[in-house]
């Protein structure tokens, strides 16, 4: 199998994965402190009135943040079953069915949020992601990204057993277990160019460990220009 065709397959079962959880996914015990903090952080970023985009939104978790700081809060997501739960919250200007990889809005918003996301972007599509998510912000505005990461052993684990089944898999690839078909780990650093290479600016940037050798990057973004 080649690679494009293996991550197309990923991806796949990736939203299915999303649509078959969506009714009970807020029911799920999940450590979300950090990212309302992070929310709250960007929010205050924002002009009154302002716009916020939620990419990807799942069951607009984060709506309700957006509407008490007095925002409107748009919500995308390539899941049509998360997004019909998020729409019946009523809270949104508009959702629409679309991955962050064909997102195309140009300077329409004045935050981007992408909270427990990234994970599901591979390595070839990260810098794409950036870029669509910098291009939605207005020049000056902020961006959160929230970027999992898990321990060496876990990863190399994972390596290990997708060679040993010929497929196409890089180093940071999980397709397996509780993963939602896939998610990828890049590593700190590796994050840190992509995003020096969009021209985005490290405004905050927290680990926040979760448990078991595994945890979150939040990231507080400046757009520049």
């Amino acid at each position: 199998m080649d690679r494009q065709t293996w991550l197309a397959e990923r991806r796949a079962a990736t939203i299915a994965a999303y649509d078959a959880e969506a009714g009970g996914y807020e029911q799920d015990e999940y450590p979300v402190e950090a990212q309302h903090r992070f929310v709250g952080r960007l929010l205050e970023t924002c002009p009154p009135g302002g716009i916020v985009l939620d990419a990807a939104c799942g069951t607009g978790l984060y709506f309700p943040l957006v509407a008490e700081a007095g925002l409107r809060v748009v919500g995308i997501d390539q899941s049509s079953a998360m997004l019909d739960v998020a729409r019946a919250k009523g809270i949104a200007a508009f959702v629409e069915q679309v991955g962050l990889q064909e997102l195309a809005f140009d300077g329409d918003f004045d935050a981007v949020m992408t909270i427990d996301a990234m994970e599901n972007v591979s390595p070839e599509d990260w810098p794409l992601v950036l870029a669509n998510l910098h291009r939605a912000v207005r020049p000056g505005g902020h961006l959160y990204l929230s970027v999992e990461e898990v321990d060496d052993a876990a990863i190399e684990s994972a390596f290990a057993t997708l060679q040993a089944r010929g497929l196409p898999a890089v180093r940071g690839e999980i397709a397996e277990g509780d993963v939602a078909g896939y998610h990828f780990y890049p590593g700190r650093e590796r994050v840190r160019r992509w995003i020096a290479a969009e021209g985005l600016r490290v405004v905050v940037e927290e680990y926040v460990h979760a448990r078991d050798g595994w945890g979150y990057c939040h990231l507080l973004l400046r757009a520049t220009g």
